[in-house]
């Protein structure tokens, strides 16, 4: 690579820009605390684990949920479909109530978006600081999933539809 010796700043943008052309799926995170709820999009979840079942996020520690979930016994991970786009948009609102769009129910004492594509309720078994963010690895407590939904996808600051894109392209949605 001949752009070793990069400046910090030329590589965290050139690190920026690799990762926005990552296609990923688009998770609501959430959790309650005190009768109140929270949540935020992310992108940086992953499986971890089959025994036990487990799964691993990354969230920034400037995030509102950050402390919230640093103090939480349970989250869930809701990992968004298609059809949950107004969902996204809504929580990427900064100061709306996340929860006033959807369909949620509490279940474990976590929030549930009752439409999304996946639900994983997670009880926090570790978290660990890295940088700017902390990694909280859950334990599966409980999991529901919907045969007919595809995920929402997040690349290049565009939602795309993976479901009917022709093999090597997809469509913005």
């Amino acid at each position: 690579m001949s752009d070793a010796g990069q400046s910090h700043e030329k590589l965290v943008e050139a690190f920026r820009e690799s990762m926005r052309h990552v296609a990923a799926t688009v998770y609501a995170v959430t959790t309650s605390e005190g009768g109140r709820r929270y949540g935020i999009l992310a992108t940086a979840v992953s499986s971890l684990s089959f025994e036990p079942p487990s799964l691993l996020v990354c969230i920034n520690r400037t995030a509102s949920l950050h402390d919230p979930l640093e103090r939480a016994e349970r989250f869930c991970v809701n990992v968004l479909g298609l059809g949950n786009r107004d969902v996204a948009e809504h929580f990427m609102r900064p100061d709306a109530d996340r929860f006033a769009v959807g369909d949620w129910l509490e279940a474990e004492d976590t929030p549930v978006l009752r439409t999304a594509q996946s639900s994983l309720i997670c009880r926090a078994v570790h978290r660990h600081e890295f940088g700017t963010h902390t990694i909280f690895i859950g334990e599966l407590l409980a999991a529901k999933h919907r045969q007919d939904a595809t995920p929402l996808t997040y690349f290049d600051r565009n939602y795309i539809d993976i479901s009917e894109a022709p093999k090597g392209s997809a469509h913005k949605v």
